[in-house]
């Protein structure tokens, strides 16, 4: 069940990849404030919070929200796993 479910939040990603996409509860390290990331579609938001740990943020609480209102967010370790899994594929339109 728990794969099914991955295996459709993939696929919901992909298609959506080139769509809007806001991430919230990213903190800067250096200057221990909440950071508002602006990235331009869903893929480079991914593609932010799954490296934003080398680039000095806590992403621990990041939530990137994108889609039609009642979409499920993602979760830090949701983009990691997509990432992983797509890498520069989620960045191509």
């Amino acid at each position: 069940m728990l794969l099914a479910m991955e295996n459709a939040i993939s696929m919901t990603v992909l298609a959506s990849r080139s769509g809007n996409a806001e991430i919230v509860g990213v903190v800067d390290l250096t200057n221990k404030t909440e950071s508002k990331p602006i990235p331009s579609n869903l893929g480079m938001a991914i593609q932010f919070v799954a490296n934003a740990s080398v680039l000095g943020y806590d992403v621990r609480s990041a939530m990137v929200f994108y889609g039609e209102p009642g979409t499920p967010s993602l979760r830090a370790r949701d983009c990691d796993r997509l990432w992983a899994q797509f890498g520069g594929a989620l960045l191509r339109p």
